[in-house]
């Protein structure tokens, strides 16, 4: 097979047979130096972010006096198909063109385009597009069409600059544009081969997507950093695949790929340089991709292979419940934890740290599933720690409460710490090397595979948070970006000018095309088949398209243990299912959205019970009131409007908890505040969408805090009144994760909702370092009032802030976080004491779950619901719990102690739960219940379960 190669001085090696390289060994040679092209204003960042990570704006053109001279700078046609062009014209007659440069020489004048090495005359069709490229580009579906020669070369006409030109009946150019191809690309080049760096015996084949590239050569370095070029090997291409194999010899050495291809953001064939998408290890700074395999017996921990047989055991999907944490969070305040490893993968193998300790206390109680924010390779924390800066935070600790000081000093480095979020995806497939020992070489495989082990030898299994909407680089320079210097304009969803789209912050990816969807798919393969992970939280789902998540969940599903060492079926799956930007009302197909993943066992998050919780919403006014927080019944003095007004919403708010308390089931029937009997979906949100959109238990994530925006404790101390006692938000706090522990569903709790965890009020504290991040698992401080959070995202709000800041009134102790945490974890227990709380089909839970204080005379306030049991040989409902036959739960959110009376509810033998009866909180146990009259007393601020013992 002839194959070029670059002809240095060097000892020549033998290609094998198999799509070989042509190879040149120097290392000896001087470095190459590579001139890369002076960035562009394409480009441009900003300090503006709407969700978690630094956004881009894509540079419009300049406005000049013709407008057909720019008409190249935009893309508003679509080559759609083999056969088809779309584009959005009214014009009747004339001709249109088709016109290719392979030097990218393409350029407007007079008379229409020059520099081209080809035109080519278009037919235009009289019919609407076909309905399959309707379906997957329904924003173009009333586009005109254009009919592409058969004849015509599109392997190689799709490596050029394109455009498309139309003109008159008269000759005259009227129109030009340059062309969107992904519809061509995946119906010309889509890929179900190896990808990545595939190893065997003798050798290592590497294999890249690049279709449009004109030249892919890779060169291979023995360092992760400086060093020489040791190979420069040329890759040759075939349907769009480059490939070709170096010997087995050059595994642990690092390569960098460099693509010479047309890039639309530029109007050049560019020279990229870029790490293999299918990258399984990277150099330290991430710059060079590690040639590793995970499949060495080396990069594994004792009895890796045998951890699929070591897993918790999760019978069904409504047994789950979810534990958001950072890994950095988790131990980079705790001194029981070796300084090399903490804040890192290893610190979850400390067995003896607080962090650990605190976790197993979680798991003794029944948490199943610990849930990891971003541990694949993200931007803005260097994995490099000797470039990290720090703060003294003894110097901080000695400034007062509310004082505007430590954000200063921690915003001043809050880019050059070790701290971020990370939903600034560069590479997916790798693990973060700023939480390994070293970045280089295999540390951070060995070390994340150490943490998964650990996590599920104490009971938790492990869910990975994926960043699959967006990627944080773009462009043919920038060094985070990736996909798009390989296959430019494919990766990432544009829109109808041809710019990438930024809704989810930046550089939105396009799963409707084929090669991304698959990417997806592959990644997920490698997190669970090579790691081991348990399930995956998709951030911003609704931007992925439904088919990828459900090929995701099938592909899966598939994995056996016999065959895989993974039972596939136990993977669960749940994300963001958001409606908005481009993708809203299904506007590039149909997308993962809460309203349309009924029926697929897909959780999503349930943010109508959020706020109705805890008032208002994340984007509302802060000090909106919720059934929590004092609506109606305790006013902090926001204006709600009228007394009959917030009494309205109170009402209207409990319909919509207790919705959600039956899982957000859409045909759960109930009475709702006005006495109409409604189903969960004939409830509006306040946006007039429906409250309730799942058909199964396990499609509803319900929570009441995550990691965006305030904790739960800082939202409670914002939301009630300044002069409540301490001792009344921390009984709030634990009445908010009461009703998510004790409903229906998949309940989520925010790392640190069990112990009153503060960030001093910081609404957005991806950025803003250890310092407002801080959780002590010793339980010794909550961290509340430590400044005034970061400017940057509260500024605003500062004068709310600043007065509870500086009253040492809101300041929890540590008995008040030891109470907390016994609070939480009875909850656990009382969850897992019975499976009547975790009913697993929605027929189950409109059979069995009941709520009795409803109606127009309801009391407000407070929520009783109540779960029935069938018995053994007695027609009716079947018998799921052999030890409680019926139990009542009861939700007080008054400031006052109540009394609620039922005759549904009278002559039941209801006792007070065990667990509760032998808790160190005496609210509870005061609460009391009569038999004869269907009467319960329940204190201020509680939660009291009561249930029914079986004679056994």
């Amino acid at each position: 097979m002839s194959i070029l190669c670059q002809s240095f001085p060097a000892t020549t090696i033998s290609p094998s047979t198999r799509s070989p390289l042509h190879i040149h060994n120097n290392k000896t040679r001087p470095a190459v130096s590579f001139t890369r092209p002076t960035p562009r204003p394409s480009i441009v960042k900003c300090r503006t972010r709407t969700h978690r990570c630094y956004c881009s704006t894509s540079t419009m053109p300049l406005a000049s006096s013709s407008p057909l001279k720019d008409s190249l700078r935009y893309s508003r046609a679509y080559w759609v198909s083999r056969s088809i062009i779309a584009w959005d014209l009214d014009a009747v007659g004339g001709s249109c063109f088709l016109y290719s440069s392979k030097s990218a020489a393409l350029s407007v004048a007079q008379n229409g385009i020059e520099g081209y090495d080809l035109n080519i005359e278009l037919e235009r069709c009289d019919q609407r597009l076909p309905e399959n490229v309707r379906d997957k580009f329904p924003h173009i579906k009333d586009y005109k069409a254009f009919k592409v020669p058969a004849t015509l070369d599109l392997k190689n006409i799709l490596k050029d600059q394109l455009a498309v030109a139309l003109f008159d009946s008269s000759g005259q150019c009227i129109s030009v544009t340059g062309l969107q191809l992904p519809g061509v690309i995946d119906d010309v080049f889509s890929y179900t081969g190896p990808l990545g760096a595939v190893f065997s015996n003798e050798a290592i084949d590497l294999y890249i997507w690049a279709p449009t590239a004109q030249n892919v050569t890779a060169f291979i370095y023995n360092e992760p950093s400086g060093g020489e070029i040791a190979l420069v090997a040329q890759l040759k291409e075939s349907n769009g695949v480059w490939s070709g194999n170096v010997p087995r010899s050059w595994e642990g050495c690092y390569y960098v790929y460099e693509v010479s291809v047309y890039h639309p953001s530029t109007s050049q064939i560019e020279k990229c340089y870029a790490n293999d998408p299918y990258a399984r290890g990277l150099s330290g700074d991430g710059k060079r991709t590690f040639l590793v395999n995970l499949d060495s017996d080396d990069l594994k921990p004792h009895k890796w292979d045998d951890l699929g047989d070591e897993k918790p055991n999760i019978a069904d999907f409504s047994d789950i419940s979810i534990y958001e944490l950072h890994v950095r969070d988790f131990s980079a305040n705790d001194p029981n934890v070796h300084p090399e490893i903490r804040g890192g993968y290893l610190a979850f193998t400390s067995q003896d740290s607080a962090g650990v300790l605190h976790l197993k206390k979680l798991s003794d109680a029944g948490l199943t599933h610990i849930h990891l924010l971003p541990t694949f390779q993200f931007d803005d924390v260097d994995d490099q720690k000797e470039n990290w800066k720090f703060v003294d935070t003894e110097m901080l600790e000695s400034l007062p409460p509310d004082s505007a000081e430590q954000q200063e000093y921690i915003t001043e480095i809050q880019n050059a710490d070790g701290y971020n979020w990370g939903y600034n995806p560069v590479l997916w497939g790798v693990p973060k090397g700023s939480y390994a020992t070293n970045p280089n070489g295999p540390s951070r495989i060995i070390e994340f595979r150490k943490m998964v082990q650990a996590l599920n030898r104490i009971g938790l299994r492990v869910v990975l948070d994926v960043v699959y909407n967006h990627l944080h680089g773009n462009g043919p320079v920038d060094d985070n970006s990736v996909l798009d210097k390989i296959v430019p304009g494919y990766y990432l969803r544009r829109n109808t000018d041809g710019f990438v789209e930024n809704s989810t912050c930046v550089n939105n990816t396009a799963s409707e095309h084929f090669m991304v969807d698959r990417l997806i798919i592959d990644d997920l393969l490698n997190w669970v088949v090579n790691y081991k992970i348990d399930g995956f939280r998709f951030d911003l789902m609704g931007h992925i398209m439904k088919s990828t998540m459900m090929k995701a969940k099938s592909v899966l599903n598939n994995l056996s243990r016999d065959k895989d060492k993974i039972d596939g079926s136990s993977i669960f799956l749940y994300g963001e299912g958001w409606d908005f930007g481009e993708v809203a009302n299904n506007g590039r197909g149909v997308n993962a959205s809460q309203l349309n993943l009924g029926g697929t066992g897909i959780g999503s998050f349930n943010d109508r019970i959020r706020d109705a919780l805890l008032g208002g919403s994340p984007f509302g006014h802060p000090l909106q009131q919720g059934f929590l927080t004092g609506l109606s019944l305790q006013p902090n003095g926001h204006d709600h409007g009228t007394e009959a007004n917030a009494a309205r919403i109170l009402a209207l708010s409990t319909d919509h908890i207790q919705v959600g308390m039956a899982a957000n089931l859409k045909d759960f029937v109930l009475t709702n505040y006005d006495g109409q009997e409604v189903k969960g979906s004939e409830i509006p949100t306040y946006g007039g969408s429906p409250v309730a959109y799942a058909t199964q238990p396990v499609e509803t994530i319900n929570y009441v805090s995550a990691h965006d925006n305030e904790t739960l404790f800082d939202i409670i101390s914002l939301k009630t009144p300044m002069e409540i006692s301490v001792d009344e938000r921390c009984r709030i706090n634990h009445l908010a994760t009461s009703i998510i522990a004790l409903s229906q569903g998949v309940p989520f709790f925010h790392c640190g909702d069990e112990i009153l965890r503060s960030k001093s009020l910081d609404r957005d504290s991806y950025n803003s370092g250890d310092w407002f991040n801080r959780i002590d698992f010793s339980y010794n401080s909550n961290n509340w009032g430590v400044g005034l959070p970061p400017k940057g995202k509260n500024e605003k709000s500062w004068p709310l802030i600043k007065p509870r800041l500086a009253s040492a009134s809101f300041k929890p102790n540590k008995s008040h976080i030891l109470s907390a945490l016994e609070n939480f974890q009875n909850l656990l227990l009382i969850r897992y004491s019975s499976v009547l709380f975790r009913l697993r089909t929605a027929n189950a839970i409109q059979e069995r779950v009941r709520f009795h204080n409803t109606g127009p005379s309801h009391v407000p306030g407070v929520i009783v619901m109540s779960i029935e049991d069938g018995h053994e040989g007695v027609p009716g409902l079947t018998r799921l719990d052999p030890i409680y036959s019926y139990i009542v739960v009861i939700f007080n959110s008054c400031p006052t102690d109540i009394s609620f009376e039922s005759p549904v509810l009278r002559g039941k033998a209801l006792e007070l739960h065990p667990v509760q009866m032998m808790s160190t909180d005496n609210s509870v146990k005061n609460s009391t219940y009569d038999p004869s009259t269907g009467c319960f007393s329940i204190p201020s601020r509680t939660t009291s379960v009561f249930v029914e013992p079986r004679n056994v």
